[in-house]
């Protein structure tokens, strides 16, 4: 806007006046205030700009940058009213502005057009703005929904962490209880006795730590440890050890297989085992059953697990093993039962679980679960 004033014109064009100087800089300095108030910036320097027309003749400019800054403005931030009757005013003052300065169509149209383009733009950039608003509204909605998709995994698998921890240690001290228990009286009647119940209590120890530890390393955040383990869960195959650890705790216990055990299911048979664990735990904790038996049938639609003894069934629990129990068969699409045994003694815990998982399984676990398709016992 300064360059009429700074280089040198032609003698026969009128001199650059500092009067015509300030009138023009006054034309740019309204433009700090535009986006506080675009209306009244424009009037400023629409009438700044005809004082200097029509009292100085001074080196006039080839566009009026101002103007189209400002009106820029008023389309960018102004409400539609206001858009529309600035539009007009400047259309007016444009018509009046060329038929002044010659009445050239060319230069009308040419004027009109680069004061549509300045509104055009400042359309586009609000556009622009919302678009990016948008965006990053968007943006904050997925990393909120990760985010609560995230705590949710974390809230099941501290969960599954809880039942895996509740499994692996009520069984383990649930024998070196009674073995502990057991071990003073069979020091002074049978040494041999007391000797093998000490063996069962260290036993139970090392597993229970082993398993500890293998849970302990999975939650690690350096899973690449050289010293972590890497046991794998247990399966089928482990039960008859376990049976064998739970008889030297005192009662007599039956395991019974039938059927076809066909292809291994890791992640069913990791939930049997653990089912055929909290069903022992209790009977040991709570039963005081004389003989127990384990039935594990392979059935040709579904794999069930019975675990029955002779006790009084389980007493004065807080019935967590039993949630878990229905829990652990409700993630497979099973189901579990529990409640007295034959005739109306003991206690019965019977799971079935299908051999092809259902595919509404995910939707219907939590339902099934709360409609209470079990008979629940404080475990």
């Amino acid at each position: 806007m300064t360059m009429p004033f700074l280089v040198p014109r032609a003698p026969e064009l009128p001199a650059a006046t500092w009067t015509s100087y300030g009138l023009t800089t006054l034309t740019a300095l309204p433009l700090v205030a535009r986006r506080r108030a675009p209306v009244a910036v424009l009037v400023a320097v629409m009438a700044t700009g005809a004082l200097y027309t029509f009292t100085v003749d001074g080196p006039g400019q080839p566009l009026p940058y101002t103007g189209l800054v400002a009106f820029y403005t008023v389309a960018e931030l102004s409400s539609p009213p206001k858009r529309l009757g600035i539009a007009a005013l400047t259309v007016a003052a444009v018509l009046v502005s060329v038929g002044l300065d010659g009445d050239d169509m060319r230069e009308l149209l040419f004027s009109l057009f680069v004061f549509a383009a300045a509104y055009a733009f400042g359309r586009f950039t609000v556009t622009r703005k919302a678009y990016l608003r948008a965006v990053e509204d968007r943006a904050r909605q997925l990393e909120l929904t990760r985010r609560i998709e995230a705590e949710q995994a974390a809230a099941r698998e501290r969960a599954r962490i809880a039942r895996e921890m509740h499994d692996i240690l009520s069984h383990a001290v649930s024998l070196m209880i009674v073995q502990a228990e057991a071990g003073p009286v069979a020091v002074r009647t049978a040494p041999e006795r007391a000797e093998a119940a000490f063996d069962a209590i260290s036993e139970a120890g090392r597993d229970a730590m082993a398993q500890l530890r293998r849970m302990l390393g999975v939650l690690r955040e350096n899973e690449g440890a050289p010293d972590a383990p890497r046991e794998p869960q247990p399966a089928l195959d482990g039960l008859p050890g376990l049976v064998e650890r739970v008889r030297g705790s005192g009662p007599a216990v039956s395991y019974e297989v039938t059927g076809d055990p066909g292809a291994p299911d890791l992640a069913v048979e990791a939930t049997v085992y653990r089912i055929a664990q909290e069903a022992l735990t209790n009977v040991i904790r709570h039963a005081d059953a004389r003989t127990v038996r384990v039935r594990l049938e392979h059935g040709p639609e579904a794999l069930t697990l019975t675990v029955t003894d002779d006790g009084r069934g389980p007493g004065g629990g807080s019935g967590l093993g039993l949630v878990g129990i229905r829990e652990r068969a409700a993630a497979h699409g099973g189901t579990a039962g529990t409640g007295p045994g034959p005739d109306g003694r003991g206690f019965r815990v019977r799971v079935t679980i299908p051999r092809a998982r259902p595919p509404e399984t995910e939707s219907k676990a939590g339902a099934r679960t709360r409609t209470g398709r079990t008979t629940e016992v404080g475990s």
